[in-house]
């Protein structure tokens, strides 16, 4: 299927360009812009790549002092480009990214761009090499054009960091993004790239999404590698992709999925052989809702009515309503293990943290090179409800009596959730993936999110939007939420056709209000600098004091 996609693309490149040099004959809206209207544009010759990523950056210096979600641009971003546009005149065009904008996380390792992870003691963080998941997106053709904030180190889900400052919800100012990788959602909301990474250790890819209309995929343990990302959980953690179209991250997963086994990280060695190359873009197409069995988790809604809830559970019941027309079956869900209180108590993060965040810094070859180099420094960010978390982990281990324990309790909990599946004879779960809407700027954290299960399961989910608060003063156009998709083990095909079909039944992606407008096309000759603007750290959230 790739190689039949080269060829057609190096075909119409052939055969629409005729040279090196051409003038253009209208201008590219790069705003809601997918990979197939990037490279239809290009193929016709309406633009350029040059100009395609000179438009994302004039939205990025436009737009981002609002809402503060890039850290850093990539100054190489042009000059690729340009190389990129020779390659089209000459008709040598491949790859299923070629000229896609695409921003990271700032916790994917980068060659040519600093890998802070938000964090003030890693500002020179300088990796010699990419990690593989992004020399994957190279080698399909993506341009990275920065890195996007973060809550540091992703310990938290409000998108907080010392080195980027607060990123704040483009459709609500008054809120965030959702986190950790909330300046991957909100950046991709606003339209500053086509594509965005995040990772996720509890809800960190699944918040953004649902809090910035938008749709994730948190993929099956061991099908995307997770090495040169800066770690937090080898139990837990996961990377991924963010997309505003569904048939985006399919293509997304796809390229990261290239990578296959990888040494770097042992869980990779899981993928069965069947699973190993599969261009999910082709399982977005036929089949349908009807027949399918969904179980809903009735354990992952709080039913209290309030402001922040009520929308959620309206949004959730016109979804269900919906899913029902289609033809689905809903199974109600009502499991006691479903419990995301008692699901916390299982999280093994700060177990793990400490020894996998050193042995990250020691192959760097410049300090700081230890998890306590970093937090005797100075130079990070303190929460009031997340440092708990960094002296629990300062005394904590592998080695701890609770943590076999509570691995064994994980592996329970994963078969028990296999036995709901065959129990059911279901095809996925589905919940809300925040019981209240995402929340208000200074919080002290990111409460009601059901990530948990996933996360420790290892179980792929896919989020997509279900709707919008009503529309007020702070949200011009409503606050989004999102629904999760759960499903067994190398199910992502099948999570990512449901996840098409319900995004085409609700039509609910929408663009956010202040970010609405046309930016007039710039020419750059380099890439402009971006300071965060640290300023707008709440002052609750000191920096560098335990």
């Amino acid at each position: 299927m790739a190689r039949k996609y080269h060829i057609c693309v190096k075909l119409a490149a052939q055969l629409l360009i005729p040279s090196a040099t051409w003038a253009l004959t209208d201008p590219f809206d790069v705003r809601e812009a997918t990979i197939d209207s990037v490279h239809n544009a290009l193929f016709t010759r309406i633009t350029t790549c040059r100009q395609v990523v000179s438009s994302f950056i004039a939205r990025i210096e436009t737009y981002n002092p609002v809402i503060n979600a890039i850290i850093s641009l990539n100054p190489t971003a042009l000059s690729t480009a340009d190389r990129l546009d020779a390659r089209l005149a000459s008709g040598n065009v491949t790859g299923a990214l070629f000229c896609i904008p695409v921003l990271l996380k700032d916790n994917f390792d980068t060659a040519d761009i600093p890998t802070t992870a938000g964090c003030l003691a890693l500002a020179d963080n300088r990796p010699l090499h990419d990690a593989p998941t992004v020399a994957a997106l190279r080698d399909a053709g993506a341009i990275i054009l920065g890195k996007a904030n973060l809550h540091e180190l992703a310990l938290e889900g409000i998108s907080v960091s010392s080195l980027g400052g607060q990123t704040v919800n483009p459709y609500d100012l008054t809120r965030t993004p959702g986190g950790s990788s909330g300046g991957s959602g909100a950046a991709l909301a606003a339209n500053f790239a086509v594509l965005s990474t995040g990772t996720d250790t509890v809800n960190s890819l699944r918040s953004p999404a649902s809090a910035n209309s938008l749709f994730s995929v948190r993929p099956t343990r061991g099908l995307l590698s997770r090495a040169g990302v800066i770690p937090v959980s080898y139990t837990q953690d996961s990377v991924g992709a963010l997309a505003r179209t569904v048939k985006d991250l399919a293509v997304a997963l796809t390229v990261m999925a290239r990578v296959g086994y990888d040494a770097a990280d042992n869980t990779t060695a899981a993928v069965p052989t069947e699973v190993r190359g599969v261009d999910y873009s082709a399982a977005l197409y036929g089949s349908s809702l009807r027949g399918l069995r969904l179980g809903l988790v009735g354990g992952f809604f709080n039913h209290t009515a309030s402001a922040e809830t009520s929308p959620v559970n309206e949004a959730m019941a016109l979804g269900i309503r919906h899913l029902r027309s289609a033809g689905a079956t809903l199974v109600n869900i009502t499991d006691a293990i479903y419990n995301t209180t008692a699901l916390a108590a299982l999280d093994v993060q700060t177990f793990e943290y400490r020894s996998l965040l050193t042995a990250y810094l020691s192959s760097r070859p410049a300090p700081p090179n230890s998890f306590a180099d970093i937090y005797t420094s100075g130079n990070f960010l303190v929460l009031p409800s997340g440092y708990p978390y960094i002296t629990k982990s300062t005394v904590s281990s592998t080695a701890a009596p609770a943590y076999l324990p509570a691995l064994h309790a994980i592996r329970s909990l994963t078969q028990s959730l296999q036995t709901t599946f065959a129990t059911h004879a279901l095809d996925a779960l589905i919940y809300p993936e925040q019981k209240n809407l995402v929340v208000k700027l200074g919080s002290p954290s990111q409460s009601g999110r059901n990530g948990i299960l996933a996360a420790l399961t290892g179980s792929p989910v896919v989020t997509v939007p279900i709707g919008f608060t009503a529309a007020s003063g702070e949200a011009p156009s409503g606050v989004p939420m999102g629904m999760e998709i759960l499903g067994r083990p190398w199910s992502e095909g099948v999570l990512l056709n449901i996840a098409r079909h319900v995004g085409e039944l609700m039509l609910v992606r929408r663009m956010p209000p202040f970010a609405n407008g046309t930016v007039e096309s710039r020419e750059y000759g380099t890439v402009p600098v971006i300071r965060p603007d640290v300023r707008n750290i709440p002052k609750q959230y000191p920096v560098g004091i335990l």
